[in-house]
This record gives structure tokens, C-alpha cells and sequence, in this order.
């Protein structure tokens, strides 16, 4: 039995998402050797970008499915192609955005491969764990847990719950409640040592301008010792938890 599993990332133009995401593909084809039982199983790991990429996605999804499936020569009941996305909260991409490219996918390939959308990474609890492992090797007084935040309503409550959860307050980059205002309530309250841990999954653009913003409150806020820790990373223990998507 054949399967192959698509990892969808938002996209960008700096190129070590990218490498981050070829890794992550390499160790989630590691973990799906070692997790299935079928010793003669075969499994394919593909990447794409829903963003920032020269072809749409369902066109991505339609070439990876042709070429898995004809690569690996798989039977007819073994036609299924998993679409996991890796994005941390259910905004309009999640909710919306994939779900259309999806359905687009499905109606260009046809009925010979089933395309199976699975549930974003933000949504498995054990995230709390790779997040808390982070804040274990800092030291700080208060925490703030830094997410790039969505349009949609109600998309920052499971951010906000994470958030809760690990005993730290949140703040967003591209919406209200941002890092500074968030580091103004806690210097108010008496803090003076505060760490950020950017709720991201690779180091890119929005994470060197995040460091950006800390060296600039650093300056504003010079009684006050600020520690950045780095985002999620591809790692094994990342790439179990996607794992554990597949089979949801």
C-alpha cells in the first residue's frame, strides 16, 4: 500500500521557510516509516505554498497527486492524498482559503484519487508541549506568547487558550493587542525581565522583524531585560505531532 501527504504552508518570498519545509517533509516521511505497521508501505511527502508561489494551489495539489500516484504505481485502493496544513491558527486560509483550493483539486483530478483535508497543526494540543520545552530554557519574570493573529472571528481563542495554558499573555503582530502594548501593560505592572516567544513556525521575514521591534523596545524600555526565543522550528518532535494528523 502506497500514501502520500501534502504539507501546506502559507509561503513566502524569504527562502528559509522553504528549506524548513523541505526538512520538516524528510523528517514526517521519517516518523511515518517508523509509526505504520505496513512493513512494505511506501510514503511520499510533498510541500507546497498556498502564497507566494508561481502556480495556485490545487494546480500544486493536482501535480503532486499525479506524480505520487503514478511515481509509486498505487492501486485502486490506495488513492488517497492527505492535505495537512501548517498553520497555527484558524484563520480565513485555514477556514477558507484551503478548503476552495482543495475542492478545486478534487474537481480537476477526478475520482481516481480521493484528496483527504486534514485538521490544521494549531489545533493539536501537543503543541503546548514543544511551546513549553522553550519557555522551560529561559528564565523570565513574564511571558508574552507573540502570534501573527487573523481577520476571522473568533480565530485568536485557541491562541488566547495556548496562551492561558502556558501562563503568558498574548499579543499579535498584524491585529490589535500588539507587542508593545503588551509590554507596556507588564512594565506597569512591575516587571522588569520579559521573554517573547514568537507563536511561528520557521524563522523568515516577520520573525527578523520581530527581533527588530524587541532591539527597539530594548531602547524604549532600558531598565527592562527582554529575551526572544526562537520559533517552532523543523523538528522530530514537530514532524510526530503532524504525524499524528494523518490519522485524524
Amino acid at each position: 500500500m502506497s500514501s502520500a501527504y501534502l504539507l501546506v504552508s502559507h509561503g513566502s518570498r524569504d527562502p528559509r521557510p522553504e528549506i524548513a519545509m523541505q526538512e520538516l517533509a524528510r523528517l514526517v516521511c521519517q516518523q511515518l516509516h517508523k509509526n505504520h505497521n505496513q512493513a512494505n508501505s511506501e510514503y511520499l511527502v510533498g510541500i507546497a505554498a498556498l502564497e507566494m508561489s508561481q502556480k495556485p494551489l490545487h494546480k500544486q495539489i493536482k501535480e503532486f497527486a499525479e506524480t505520487a500516484f503514478d511515481f509509486h504505481k498505487v492501486s485502486e485502493n490506495a488513492n488517497h492524498l492527505k492535505i495537512l496544513p501548517l498553520f497555527l491558527l484558524p484563520g480565513v486560509h485555514v477556514m477558507t482559503d484551503i478548503p476552495a483550493e482543495v475542492t478545486l483539486a478534487q474537481q480537476a483530478i477526478g475520482e481516481d484519487i480521493m484528496i483527504e483535508l486534514q485538521p490544521y497543526l494549531g489545533s493539536h494540543p501537543g503543541l503546548k508541549k514543544l511551546l513549553s520545552k522553550q519557555i522551560a530554557n529561559i528564565k523570565a519574570e513574564a511571558w508574552i506568547l507573540l502570534a501573527h493573529g487573523s481577520r476571522r472571528p473568533d480565530s485568536q481563542k485557541p491562541v488566547e487558550a495556548m496562551a492561558t495554558s502556558l501562563g503568558a499573555m498574548v499579543a499579535y503582530w498584524s491585529v490589535p493587542g500588539s507587542l508593545e502594548l503588551r509590554v507596556k501593560e507588564l512594565v506597569a505592572a512591575g516587571y522588569r525581565e520579559i521573554a517573547i516567544l514568537p507563536y511561528f513556525l520557521f524563522a523568515g521575514g516577520i520573525t527578523d522583524a520581530i527581533a527588530a521591534s524587541v532591539e527597539t523596545l530594548k531602547l524604549q524600555f532600558s531598565a527592562v531585560t527582554f529575551h526572544l526565543a526562537e520559533p517552532l522550528g523543523a523538528s522530530a518532535e514537530l514532524a510526530d505531532l503532524i504525524w499524528d494528523l494523518t490519522n485524524k
